[in-house]
């Protein structure tokens, strides 16, 4: 079944925090967020400032997916950052809907709407994951200089950035008239 997207909002952090631990493959090293407390910049607060956008994706009424972007500064010392003005994306597709373009379908609609606000997104990814041709796929580049150790398990991380354009927003319900929501 195709998944339906919700934005994010700051009453779904539990959405937020659950998802983080799939972006930041806790659930692959047997860890949780309160072992790595540095984490918490990801998902603490969600949705309480202008800087945090994002969506998630539901099929059948389960949780499916979710993407999700966050304006972080210096003294946050995230992986992912690279300067003041460009939000760093976590990202997550639950294991058992992998494979079916979930991940795209969300990164896709979220490129659209941080367009209308930023002019870039990055994102910290594992050096030698097959992850990466996914955000290649999806128009990001390495940023050079920017090696560093992920605090989950020590591998070699480095930032991608993708330049978004800027467009008039068309959302999935463009053209839905809802005088006839009751037809």
């Amino acid at each position: 079944m195709k998944p339906t997207l919700y934005f994010l909002r700051s009453s779904e952090q539990k959405i937020v925090t659950d998802m983080l631990h799939y972006a930041l493959r806790l659930d692959e090293v047997n860890k949780s967020l309160s072992d790595i407390p540095k984490l918490a910049i990801y998902e603490e607060f969600y949705g309480f400032t202008s800087k945090d956008l994002g969506l998630y994706a539901l099929v059948d009424n389960h949780l499916a997916g979710a993407v999700w972007i966050r304006r972080l500064n210096s003294d946050h010392a995230s992986n992912g950052y690279i300067d003041d003005r460009t939000p760093v994306l976590n990202i997550a597709v639950i294991p058992e809907f992998r494979g079916q373009g979930i991940g795209s379908m969300m990164i896709e609609q979220l490129f659209l709407e941080s367009g209308a606000l930023y002019d870039k997104l990055s994102v910290s990814i594992i050096n030698d994951l097959p992850e990466i041709k996914f955000f290649e796929r999806h128009g990001f580049v390495f940023v050079e200089g920017t090696m560093k150790k992920s605090p989950v398990d020590g591998s070699d991380v480095r930032v991608m950035v993708k330049k978004l354009l800027k467009g008039e927003v068309k959302r999935p319900t463009d053209g839905y008239d809802p005088r006839r929501w009751m037809d």
